[in-house]
């Protein structure tokens, strides 16, 4: 089980702020299957959220069952942090997150994301500020029972505590000669209240490229010396992987990310296996179908027709990955016709009519029988 500061998470697995896809309907989806402990939000504008832009506003958006929620923060300035850390305190947050790994340049180009690795007194000053910004907004018993959901253990009282999330460091060259900057970064954030830190074990030059890392996450598990928790962030697409998470670098939980975009069960299937007992059977194609079309559902709820087109219509084919199956002639069946049906719906009822065509048995095979399928009907 795992303890940030004050509060205690019903599970040690965390679902990653994805950059575009960790929205509300998204963190419902992988709550319903299961094994969640904490859900973040999108990397949020703290500028965005004080001016009450549309974007921000819909990004943080969470509700009742939406617990508990991280929100994250990315930013240079520390006041304009620390008002941010309050309007999510006032907005529903259980953990406040400071990006501190993000390695797009929109973001590093403005010094926010992993761009503070290169400015260590940057990076914990606006941390220093944001813990003081959230000791001046402590929540009473009664609204930390409700922002802890039904799975946790609610504290009596106190501030939400703030975590902060990063990379191995910048450069991967600093990182191969053993002068990466998490380790002496991670001590300072605990010096200055940081109730936990989250690590993806990449350099910012790698991107999302290469393999993860597991011993320069243990290096700064290793630094730390468990005076607060290590989360580690990176690869894991299957619960073996969490399991080398935990093994190989001694972390106090696991943050999964894009492993998750199309098998948002993830998080079940490795916490039972973290709990001595089997994997899950993976859903049926007919409950995966489902569950596509409820969070189609869900994003026309939480939005609008128009935004639920354009998000299913990116999203399909990372859905549609575990929908393949293997034929009796060792084959894999085609399912490209699926795909191009949702990615060309243009209407709400184009997408039901794709998701039932598939469900029995339709829209399988190249594209040229789907072609011919289109043509006959």
């Amino acid at each position: 089980m795992l303890r940030i500061g004050p509060v205690q998470l019903a599970t040690n697995l965390l679902l990653a702020p994805i950059a575009g896809y960790c929205d509300l309907a998204f963190r419902t989806i992988c709550r319903e299957f299961g094994g969640v402990g904490l859900a973040c939000t999108d990397l949020l504008s703290p500028q965005g959220l004080l001016r009450g832009t549309a974007t921000s506003l819909d990004l943080a958006k969470t509700n009742d069952f939406d617990k508990p929620v991280g929100m994250q923060l990315y930013g240079s300035d520390p006041e304009i942090m620390a008002a941010g850390a309050r309007w999510a305190v006032e907005h529903g947050a259980t953990v406040v997150d400071i990006n501190m790994g993000c390695p797009v340049d929109k973001v590093t180009k403005k010094d926010g994301g992993s761009k503070l690795l290169t400015d260590l007194s940057r990076a914990v000053s606006i941390a220093q500020r944001v813990v003081n910004e959230l000791e001046r907004c402590p929540l009473d018993c009664a609204e930390w029972m409700r922002r802890i959901g039904s799975g946790g253990v609610p504290p009596k009282s106190g501030p939400v505590p703030l975590t902060c999330k990063m990379r191995l460091c910048w450069h991967t060259a600093d990182y191969e000669s053993g002068n990466a900057c998490s380790p002496h970064l991670a001590r300072m954030l605990a010096d200055v209240g940081v109730a936990a830190v989250t690590v993806h074990g990449r350099t910012t030059e790698m991107k999302f490229s290469g393999e993860v890392s597991r011993p320069g996450i243990a290096r700064v598990v290793d630094a730390i010396g468990g005076r607060i928790p290590v989360i580690g962030n990176g690869d894991v697409r299957e619960p073996a992987d969490a399991v080398r998470m935990f093994r190989e670098t001694g972390c106090d939980g696991v943050m999964i990310g894009r492993g998750a975009l199309s098998t948002p069960w993830l998080f079940r299937d490795c916490w039972e296996v973290l709990s001595g007992n089997p994997c899950p059977a993976p859903p049926t194609i007919h409950e995966q179908v489902a569950m596509i079309r409820r969070f189609f559902d869900l994003m026309r709820t939480y939005r609008d027709d128009h935004y639920a087109l354009f998000q299913i219509n990116r999203r399909v084919s990372w859905f549609a990955k575990p929908l393949q199956r293997r034929l009796d002639d060792g084959k894999m069946e085609g399912i490209k016709p699926f795909k191009e049906a949702v990615r060309n719906a243009r209407t709400p009822s184009a997408v039901y009519e794709a998701l039932d065509r598939f469900d029995s048995g339709g829209l399988r095979g190249g594209f040229g029988a789907w072609e011919a399928e289109s043509a006959a009907a």
